[in-house]
């Protein structure tokens, strides 16, 4: 046990130092959102009941930004003070332009801009079920997807997955077999009826958004309703290797377990568990931990008096959560990786007009040692200790979490002192629950270089006025064997740098240079190629100190 905490402790150090953790969490300007069937509702009529909302959550700058409906070509312009929330029901045109029922390509889409940094949310819901995501950015979308759901429920339409292009050109493969090129904004739709879909390989040539659309699924074939499944899921390049899965107890809870499923992505993978997760002998689920090749899947539940469960694999998994409160009652939520922790986090409760939704969480989990530093701000009101719930603390790994009730829907909440942490958020029913991560990172864990240390993805937010930068790549998770590595300084190699992963260069001239390391490996017997860009600039040192007062 002492290994864990030790792995624990120094991955909660290590990211509550790191000054740029703000720029890679899941906040951005600029999203795709498209919505799935709820069950068997596929009329106009039933559409008239539903509630499908978007969220868009504010920091401390006031915001302006534009909804635009694809399909329709029209457009919504908003206005966000700080430290505030805009909402955004969708009426029945516009539902109508998004809710997908045909499998195939079509603009069924909405993009979503914003002047400054937000973090947004979308809900689909149709009482007595429903369920909400969190709208990833597009500067973390990736290429490379495995799809995680349950089995169908074959009369009402089954398992689904929606994909959007946000470039022109993008071609679209399942299971390796192309099925689409899209044009920016067009989705592709797709649904098996009979079929659970967990563990299939979704990849493009370019970036995409994609989203879990189960119409209706059973969760481990122990409920008798159907649920639905409505979560954007993260690509490939950043999944971890450490999980926490917290759990939670309401008023309504019947059913004392909830439930993950844990897909490979890479072939000979194997996991190792602190707690009491029990593998499940589920349909197309393997029966072991060890040993599990890329897309195989398998399924634990876990019991409410376990105080959480932590995982750890030798190779990047992705993990989904299933929060059973009550009988007949599933939400799944991604569940983020202890590699994407992150120190500050902005959310907000969803509360939609149209529901049976009684009650309203913040589920918080970080190291113990850190948790009493936590505060929340209301509404940009002054920090404040947690309240409301109590801290459940596991000490086998020296993990705690905290589920924080959510009262006020038209304000945003600020948590700061995580000192690594994630938080999702949940809303229950008597028959229903959504559940969705709502504060963690989005960092690439495959592969990434720094300049002066200073992380790829930021260096055009920091600009370098040394002459001399030092370049160092960083290279985890990626594959079996790593067979080379190219440097190109604006397109060209840098032959001196050729297979290494720390090197000098001298840059003469100010001026901006597009730096490019691509790294060459062999995975599943294929040779791939990971490709990483960041824009350098290069200022002159008597810029930055003209300033100083001598």
């Amino acid at each position: 046990m002492k290994t864990v905490k030790y792995l624990l402790i120094t991955i909660t150090f290590l990211f509550s130092n790191i000054s740029y953790i703000q720029a890679q969490n899941n906040a951005g300007k600029e999203f795709w959102l498209t919505f799935g069937q709820l069950g068997g509702y596929i009329i106009e009529e039933h559409l008239n009941f539903m509630t499908m909302e978007i969220r868009i959550v504010n920091n401390n700058h006031k915001t302006t930004g534009n909804i635009y409906f694809t399909s329709l070509g029209t457009s919504i312009d908003f206005e966000i003070e700080a430290n505030t929330i805009y909402s955004y029901i969708l009426d029945l045109t516009e539902k109508l332009s998004v809710y997908n029922t045909t499998i195939g390509s079509s603009y069924r889409s909405i993009h979503i801009t914003s002047s400054e940094s937000v973090v947004v949310y979308a809900m689909n819901a149709l009482p007595p079920f429903g369920d909400a995501t969190n709208v990833l950015p597009v500067t973390v979308l990736g290429t490379e997807y495995y799809h995680i759901s349950n089995p169908p429920v074959p009369s009402h339409n089954g398992d689904a997955y929606g994909v959007i292009a946000i470039e022109d050109g993008t071609e679209v493969f399942h299971n390796n077999l192309p099925v689409a090129t899209l044009t920016t904004g067009e989705v592709y739709y797709h649904r098996c009826t009979t079929c659970d879909m967990t563990g299939d390989f979704i990849s493009s040539n370019k970036p995409i958004a994609y989203f879990v659309l189960s119409c209706s699924i059973k969760v481990s074939n122990i409920f008798s309703y159907n649920n639905i499944i409505f979560q954007q899921l993260a690509p490939v390049n950043t999944w971890g290797k450490l999980f926490f899965a917290p759990l939670i107890t309401t008023p309504f809870t019947v059913i004392n377990t909830d439930f993950v499923r844990i897909v490979a992505s890479q072939n000979h993978t194997t996991i190792t568990q602190t707690g009491d997760g029990i593998i499940l002998p589920v349909s197309g689920g393997q029966t072991t931990l060890t040993n599990l090749m890329a897309g195989q899947f398998v399924e634990l539940a876990i019991p409410l008096s376990s105080d959480g469960c932590f995982f750890e694999a030798d190779k990047p998994i992705g993990v989904s959560s299933y929060k059973t409160p009550a009988n007949d009652c599933v939400g799944m939520s991604w569940l983020p990786p202890i590699e994407q922790t992150v120190t500050t986090a902005l959310v907000a409760p969803f509360i939609p007009k149209a529901s049976n939704y009684v009650a309203h969480y913040a589920q918080l989990f970080t190291s113990t040692i850190t948790k009493e530093s936590i505060k929340v701000s209301v509404g940009g009101a002054q920090p404040a200790p947690l309240s409301g719930g109590e801290w459940i603390d596991n000490l086998e790994t020296e993990m705690s979490f905290y589920n924080m009730p959510l009262s006020n829907d038209t304000a945003a909440y600020y948590f700061t002192g995580l000192g690594g942490g994630i938080i999702l958020c949940y809303g229950i029913s008597l028959a229903d629950i959504y559940h969705y991560p709502a504060g963690f990172a989005m960092r690439d864990l495959q592969a990434a270089f720094y300049a002066n240390n200073i992380p790829c993805g930021e260096l055009k937010n920091n600009p370098i006025c040394e002459k001399e930068v030092n370049f160092r790549a960083e290279i985890e998770n990626i594959g079996v064997e790593v067979d080379s590595i190219k440097w190109l300084i604006d397109g060209v190699e840098y032959l001196p740098a050729q297979n290494q992963e720390t090197w000098d260069y001298t840059f003469t001239q100010v001026g901006e240079y597009e730096i490019t390391m691509e790294v060459y490996y062999f995975e599943n017997g294929e040779t791939k190629t990971k490709t990483i860009i960041g824009t350098l600039k290069r200022k002159n040192l008597w810029v930055k100190m003209r300033n100083v007062k001598h």
